[in-house]
């Protein structure tokens, strides 16, 4: 074979690897990666789980946008997996249907159903994403399938003594309201205690970047999602990141004396892609 042939032969070569290693990628990202399934669990450690909530479980999940890639056969799927971990309380932050989803009453029915059969030993709560705002059967949702909404109010969480545990929850940014404005209501409750209030303070948020406009150490755990971690996950920033999720994105970052955790999450948004970006659900467990 003469120079000029295998130097051509070698440039069709390498052009037919490239393209079948470019095509196995894409082929990975949307048959593959965004239809697994999987859990990130970390530890909480602080002295005052000692005796009270030690072993304490949260289980948080975000980001489903059903009606794309998840549908009631997936959905089910989430549901047995969080009952194998046996939580304690499981968390919603936001964007359970997706934006483009022809949402009916039946489809409504069965959300709630499959979702009522999360069990717990303490509770279930949800706030909302900026997607879920086109739906009104969002908050029928939440209520048929036995989460406490909590956006822009806070519950106490008990167990095995009469100390308890603040988790408060702020409504997506998307409805344009103050923060802090929501947050008034669980402040006063938390000014209201000269000694012997909540042990631990939990914030449900969907965006994680309006943590800069809070004052965060009025909670020692931030629970966020929103950001899908980047879904295409690739270098040089191509795809861009959403609005309310541009600086934190990442799973975790120590803000003052408040852990921030930013769910992965479960679905795909925009485009049916995921890339280095594994969907999946936290796990948070209590321990001194």
């Amino acid at each position: 074979m003469a120079k000029k042939e295998k130097k051509t032969f070698s440039i069709i070569r390498s052009l037919l690897t490239i393209t079948l290693i470019l095509a196995s990628i894409v082929a990975y990202s949307y048959f593959i990666e965004p239809r697994l399934l999987t859990f990130k669990e970390y530890p909480i450690k602080d002295e005052r789980f000692k005796t009270n909530f030690k072993g304490f479980k949260i289980v948080h999940i975000s980001d489903i946008h059903y009606g794309r890639i998840w549908n009631k056969t997936k959905l089910q799927d989430l549901v047995d997996s969080i009952n194998d971990q046996k939580p304690d309380i499981v968390v919603l932050t936001g964007d359970l249907i997706d934006k483009n989803t022809k949402m009916t009453a039946e489809k409504a029915d069965e959300i709630a159903n499959i979702l009522k059969g999360i069990n717990t030993t303490t509770g279930k709560y949800a706030i909302t994403g900026d997607q879920d705002l086109k739906f009104d059967e969002w908050n029928n949702i939440i209520a048929n399938s036995e989460f406490k909404d909590l956006n822009n109010t806070y519950d106490t969480i008990y167990k095995d003594s009469y100390q308890g545990i603040l988790i408060a929850g702020t409504s997506t940014a998307s409805d344009k309201q103050d923060i802090n404005d929501k947050l008034t209501q669980t402040k006063e409750y938390i000014n209201s205690f000269e000694k012997d209030g909540p042990i631990y303070k939990i914030l449900l948020m969907h965006e994680p970047d309006y943590i800069d406009e809070i004052n965060n150490n009025d909670f020692d755990l931030i629970l966020a999602g929103h950001s899908l971690g980047r879904q295409i996950n690739i270098p040089l920033n191509i795809f861009t990141l959403p609005k309310g999720a541009k600086k934190y994105y990442g799973n975790y970052y120590k803000i003052e004396n408040t852990d921030l955790y930013v769910s992965n999450g479960l679905g795909t948004t925009d485009y049916d892609f995921r890339f280095l970006s594994v969907p999946s659900y936290n796990i948070y467990r209590f321990s001194k």
